[in-house]
């Protein structure tokens, strides 16, 4: 049975999650770095992450790197980049795919306020083109060393709490983003844990 204060806290973590804003890892092979992932999504608010993997076991968790932060969200596999930007787009959500090009906007410009899921891909190719294609929007941090790329952890950091910030401004952070039905669903679900 959980303590008065376990319920308190629990209420109060998961009426701060962000259901309309998702994380989608595509094909990434850096299992540190995915991990090291859903600890950043756990702080942000994050509830949904989305994995697309060809690989039998495509997040493996650890403990270690995650804190536990695999507890508090949840976690959905796809086989496929279609499989999966196609779902979120039937579900209303906009695709905003990370990508260093030309026609890329900066990440800051971008409205985090609406339904959105950040595509983020493996750490040597990025992201498909199929994901490219199948993105409303493109964003780009800017890069000014000899390196162009970030680690994915710090990607997805800096994004979040870009997205964070502005929905913190909008008041998105001052009551529940969910329904009752699905509140009380975690609800029971986290207290189990």
């Amino acid at each position: 049975m959980p303590t008065k204060e376990r319920i308190a806290r629990v209420t109060r973590v998961l009426s701060l999650r962000q259901p309309d804003l998702r994380v989608v890892l595509e094909e990434v092979t850096n299992t540190h770095n995915a991990n090291a992932v859903l600890r950043t999504c756990d702080a942000a608010g994050i509830l949904h992450i989305d994995v697309i993997g060809s690989s039998e076991d495509p997040l493996p968790i650890n403990k270690a790197i995650t804190t536990r932060a695999d507890k508090w969200v949840q976690i959905h596999f796809y086989p496929t980049t279609r499989d999966c930007l196609i779902q979120l787009k039937k579900q209303k959500f906009k695709i905003a795919a990370t990508h260093l090009g030309e026609d890329s906007i900066l990440y800051t410009e971008l409205d985090y306020t609406q339904p959105l899921a950040l595509v983020f891909g493996n750490e040597s190719e990025g992201i498909s083109e199929q994901a490219l294609d199948l993105a409303d929007y493109r964003i780009k941090i800017p890069m000014f060393g000899m390196v162009q790329s970030l680690n994915l952890s710090v990607s997805v950091g800096i994004i979040l709490y870009e997205a964070l910030r502005q929905r913190f401004d909008k008041g998105f952070y001052e009551s529940r983003r969910m329904s009752p039905e699905e509140f009380e669903e975690y609800l029971n679900k986290w207290l189990d844990l």
